[in-house]
């Protein structure tokens, strides 16, 4: 009566924790707001604003003439598309539910399910996002073309990878010192709207600033991303191996880190958020 069914095979449990994680994906989206639409909306929002934002400020400032050959909104919409999905990829993670949550009181629940919905739900809406963005901007305004569109969107997904790789790390250490924790990601979150360089030409800058930059594995990634969209430009500055490598890296250190803290998982950590 009280049995568990188990996996009978290796197809079975592969299918099972697919039907799980599809089910805590729709949960997570649904977190934020009860109603999914409205949630993509309020995404899209947050990105629109941030293009016009930047597109009037250089527009008074009168910096529209410094940047690339091309559209310049679509220079403008690479950059913002990048580190809005390594963002909110690595807050979703950072977020996610961990081993003293109740839901991991559940037995087909772990935390590899919850940091995979969740990073999964923060990638299905950035995408979906961009797409719609793009869609309007391309059938309603100014029809534009992408030189490499496969190999763009791989960029979009090597920003998503690194930033739940980021936020996987932070998650591990969160149950220990949840306030450096919380501090740290605003933190990293507020400096990237400059590190990032999605504001940048890296091609144009003097080595010194390129230099503070180039540790951030976000500036190389927009940078390469910029190379595959526009015809006319090639990064000289950035490399594409750098972000992986530092992604794969922090990957296995956050699992590490994640499965030592699950060893210690105790209840009263979540007073202490």
């Amino acid at each position: 009566m009280f049995r568990t069914a188990r996996p009978t095979s290796t197809l079975h449990s592969a299918l099972r924790i697919a039907e799980l994680i599809y089910h805590s994906v729709v949960r997570s989206i649904r977190k934020g707001h009860s109603n999914a639409v409205m949630a993509l909306v309020m995404n899209i929002t947050t990105a629109v604003i941030m293009v016009l934002s930047f597109y009037l400020m250089f527009s008074v400032l009168g910096l529209r003439g410094a940047k690339m050959r091309g559209d310049f909104l679509l220079f403008m919409m690479s950059g913002i598309f990048m580190y809005l999905t390594h963002i909110k990829a690595m807050s979703a993670v950072v977020g996610a539910e961990g081993p003293s949550s109740p839901m991991m009181q559940h037995a087909p629940m772990n935390t590899i399910i919850s940091i995979s919905a969740a990073a999964i739900g923060a990638l299905y809406i950035q995408a979906l996002s961009m797409f719609v963005i793009l869609f309007v901007y391309h059938v309603g305004f100014t029809p534009f073309d992408i030189e490499r569109p496969i190999a763009a969107f791989g960029m979009l997904l090597l920003s998503w990878f690194s930033g739940v790789a980021i936020g996987l790390v932070l998650l591990a250490i969160k149950p220990w010192f949840p306030t450096f924790v919380s501090l740290f990601a605003t933190i990293y979150q507020r400096a990237n709207m400059i590190a990032s360089g999605k504001m940048f030409v890296v091609n144009t800058l003097p080595a010194f600033m390129v230099s503070l930059f180039d540790w951030n594995p976000l500036f190389h990634i927009i940078d390469q991303t910029r190379g595959f969209v526009f015809i006319n430009y090639m990064p000289h500055k950035t490399s594409l191996e750098y972000p992986i490598y530092v992604a794969i890296a922090f990957l296995v250190i956050g699992l590490m880190g994640e499965f030592y803290t699950r060893q210690y998982a105790s209840s009263s950590w979540n007073a202490r958020r």
